[in-house]
């Protein structure tokens, strides 16, 4: 497919995205979202409708959002979605209420770039015309005060044992990754079709960086679109509890979707890391029963 070809069709197809979020209580972070969104740069091409889960939050986020802004689409939750579940949830409700050509899933703690829309239909142009299909393009988020980056596509290196990831810095042409985080993830509709939604096993993450390496197995281009698409903090913190914590407490977290997810990461590994598996396996129990480890070496 020709450069040509590929602007040419894009000029006679206006693109229509669902823009997804999913929130819970942080009210001001969502509105600083939304504003950014509605303050980025919009291609012509580009017309976008916003559907937002909110899951009971104590705040009323929904409320508030509804009556602030109110072309967008608030759907409630009964407070026990989590990210990935809530992220499932809205992406079905899109889904059901118009055909999409694709769909922006975006973190409501990110303030986006003014030209994060832009960047990311120049990623889905050059993906036509370079691999003449539709693919799933990341954009790269920052820090708001050191500009260290924060989340975006990463390139994965399989070792013997475990395998190790690094971010990918953006550049002036999009780049290929291994996996990505959906902070500011596009899907296109063809993905879609064929890949689904978020893998119902996971409860809260994860199910990003499942759903991108899942789609590239599949054949779909996975990409980092140009420049810093917006601005959020790594709040992961350290991913286990210290030996100050009591054995109880650290069960709890292996199991708990918002600690080590258990379950949820051993199936994540074996589906795509099988070779690496035991080592996995070892470090879930050794940093539940002997954290001082990683208390005195991390």
């Amino acid at each position: 497919m020709q450069e040509h070809e590929v602007d040419k069709l894009l000029k006679l197809k206006q693109m229509n995205i669902a823009v997804l979020l999913t929130c819970y209580n942080r009210i001001n972070k969502t509105i600083e979202c939304l504003d950014s969104l509605f303050k980025a740069d919009k291609p012509d091409e580009l017309t976008f409708d916003i559907f937002l889960l909110d899951d009971k939050s104590p705040d009323s986020t929904g409320e508030i959002i509804s009556k602030k802004y109110p072309v967008v689409n608030v759907v409630h939750g009964e407070g026990n979605l989590f990210w990935a579940g809530g992220m499932r949830l809205i992406w079905q409700h899109a889904k059901s209420q118009k055909n999409f050509d694709g769909y922006l899933l975006l973190n409501d703690d990110v303030i986006l770039s003014k030209s994060v829309l832009m960047d990311l239909l120049e990623t889905h142009k050059y993906s036509l015309s370079t691999f003449e299909k539709e693919g799933l393009y990341v954009s790269t988020t920052a820090d708001f005060y050191s500009k260290d980056l924060s989340y975006g596509g990463r390139l994965v290196k399989r070792g013997l044992l475990r395998y190790s990831m690094t971010l990918v810095k953006p550049d002036s042409m999009p780049k290929k990754c291994s996996l990505a985080n959906a902070n500011i993830l596009m899907v296109m509709k063809s993905v879609v079709e064929k890949v689904g939604m978020f893998d119902n096993v996971f409860t809260h993450g994860i199910a990003d960086y499942d759903y991108t390496l899942t789609a590239q197995r599949m054949g779909f281009p996975l990409l980092v679109s140009p420049n810093i698409g917006g601005y959020c903090t790594d709040d992961h913190g350290n991913n286990w509890l210290s030996d100050k914590s009591t054995l109880k407490q650290r069960l709890q977290y292996l199991y708990s979707p918002k600690g080590l997810a258990y379950k949820e990461n051993l199936y994540y590994i074996k589906k795509h890391f099988p070779m690496q598996l035991p080592y996995y396996f070892s470090m879930f129990w050794l940093k539940t029963f002997f954290p001082k480890i990683w208390d005195k070496f991390k």
